[in-house]
């Protein structure tokens, strides 16, 4: 090997000084312990500060689990209807060509455009007492505004497009040769869809979930504007620790903050597992001789000969 070709030359002139390696990874080491580990610490220190017993008790309290199961309970409505609503949005704009598709392009990108409080005031306007519905509601005892329902639907709006945007550009990206190929050996929609389309957009749809999952848990605004802040009915954990806080109930607040950031964590967790599974499966396809089928083919065929 010559010394034009050795590593050890390619190495430098491909890359930067060291003295610049070292000062990014300075800056973005010293940038993530002042933003992100010393806030952290600093929650479940607070929450802490008068032991685990005052941290349980808090936890205990029944304004709090009521905060609490609310929070799970609107995340597991608006999650899995996101995720349909995403699936279906991304085959459509990335499979087809239709007369409407930039407007629904531009739908799904609302919610990115629109602040959560303007949300939440639209929801407000629609089923409010005084809203366009409103009266035909109240005749109903239909509660919209207020209550549960209020909450999941602003929910959903400010979590819908985070499924559908990570799947849109990974459809784009594969095209339609594989799903083609499906039908002509006479796989069925519902066959292709399952055995060759879901297969290779299965870790971009994780990675929504875990998005959308985790902004349905936290979201803020819109919420606080559509619940009304009625303790122990429709008050998520975020607007809890606003209330616990504004009421110097520091160490309750910061307690139910630090389950917040747990719940965080355990996202972040499942977020990096997947995409380390997905480093790995991309890894050992890229490895595979060129003229070996991929594991959906097989399972295909099998099903459809």
């Amino acid at each position: 090997m010559s010394a034009a070709n050795s590593p050890r030359t390619a190495r430098k002139g491909t890359t930067e000084a060291a003295w610049v390696r070292r000062t990014l990874i300075g800056i973005a080491l010293t940038f993530m312990a002042l933003f992100l580990v010393l806030p952290l610490a600093a929650v479940f220190t607070e929450a802490l500060r008068k032991g685990f017993e005052a941290y349980w008790e808090a936890l205990k309290d029944p304004d709090a689990w009521s905060a609490i199961r609310l929070t799970l309970l609107t995340a597991a409505i608006a999650v899995p209807l996101n995720l349909v609503f995403g699936v279906a949005a991304a085959w459509a704009v990335a499979k087809y060509e239709f007369r409407g598709k930039s407007f629904l392009t531009t739908l799904i990108d609302l919610p990115f455009s629109v602040s959560p409080v303007v949300a939440g005031l639209i929801y407000v306007l629609v089923f409010g007492a005084q809203g366009w519905l409103g009266p035909w509601l109240a005749e109903h005892d239909i509660k919209i505004v207020f209550a549960v329902p209020g909450i999941i639907l602003a929910t959903i709006f400010v979590t819908f497009p985070f499924i559908a945007r990570e799947l849109i550009p990974l459809m784009q990206a594969q095209g339609n040769d594989e799903e083609q190929a499906a039908i002509v050996l006479g796989a069925s929609g519902w066959q292709t869809f399952w055995h060759v389309t879901l297969p290779n957009i299965k870790w971009g749809l994780i990675y929504g979930v875990i998005l959308c999952n985790a902004r349905a848990m936290g979201e803020f605004g819109a919420v606080s504007v559509v619940s009304g802040h009625i303790r122990g009915q429709t008050n998520t954990m975020p607007l809890h620790v606003e209330i616990l806080y504004n009421e110097y109930q520091s160490v309750a607040a910061f307690a139910v903050a630090s389950l917040l950031a747990l719940l965080a964590l355990v996202t972040l967790v499942i977020k990096s597992v997947a995409e380390w599974q997905m480093e790995r499966e991309l890894k050992a396809l890229a490895e595979l001789p060129p003229e070996r089928p991929t594991s959906a083919n097989p399972t295909l065929l099998g099903q459809t000969s």
